[in-house]
């Protein structure tokens, strides 16, 4: 059974704009290859994190909603844990997309 999920994914990107693009155009592909449906991509922008803990002191955010099974959740987990650009990763399920009225 498929569930929806948010993934908040921050991304270690150095460059412009148009690296960032390059990187969230992959990672979709990266879900997709997975077998999970994208329902949306919210790309937020570069902030600096509160608390430093290495050499980062800052990541572009990037929000994905789409629906997986567990299983395919768990690859993505470990596909991205194993990403040079992907910093840090969390994943929330979500409620039931709820059926549009008649």
């Amino acid at each position: 059974m498929k569930n929806r999920y948010e993934a908040l994914l921050i991304l270690n990107i150095k460059g412009g704009d148009e690296a960032v693009k390059e990187a969230v155009e992959r990672l979709e592909g990266d879900f997709a290859k997975e077998g999970a449906k994208i329902e949306s991509v919210q790309k937020m922008d570069r902030r600096h994190f509160s608390y430093v803990k290495g050499k980062l002191d800052a990541g572009y955010y990037v929000n994905f909603i789409f629906e997986a099974t567990p299983v395919v959740l768990e690859k993505l987990r470990g596909k991205l844990k194993l990403d040079g650009e992907v910093y840090r990763q969390n994943y929330t399920k979500l409620a039931a997309k709820k059926a549009a009225a008649a």
